[in-house]
């Protein structure tokens, strides 16, 4: 990843935002497209790089490899790799990460009870995500 200018005014205004709102801290860490739906997928467990992968098929594997690795940077999810050959890698949520689950279910539970396209097929699986 580049690194960031300190000193830009983008990052002057995202001070900012995060002074006057505690929404934009949420959202620096867990918002884009890709982050919330990989912090769903391990709400039901430890997972390996390919379970994750393969419960959200459209995401590219370089697009994986760096919402991971942004995501225990900010201690959201924890990586723990074994010293084997092939390498077992596996990735779960932090204590900060589980603290997210209301949230998280909250997003879900939303979805289906305004209509996402989803909501069929999830209001089936919810069982699955205590809260």
């Amino acid at each position: 990843m580049t690194s960031v200018k300190k000193t830009s005014t983008i990052q002057e205004n995202k001070q900012t935002s995060f002074a006057a709102c505690p929404v934009t801290f949420v959202m620096d860490r867990i918002g884009g497209y890709w982050k919330p739906i990989i912090l769903f997928s391990l709400l039901t467990g430890t997972k390996r790089y390919s379970e994750i992968k393969r419960s959200i098929p459209p995401i590219t594997e370089k697009v994986l490899t760096e919402q991971l690795k942004q995501l225990e940077a900010d201690g959201l999810i924890t990586r723990k790799s074994k010293p084997v050959v092939p390498p077992y890698v596996t990735y779960q949520l932090s204590r900060q990460g589980k603290a997210l689950r209301p949230v998280l279910y909250a997003m879900a539970e939303w979805a289906v009870a305004h209509g996402g396209p989803q909501s069929k097929q999830f209001s089936r699986q919810m069982a699955e995500f205590p809260v």
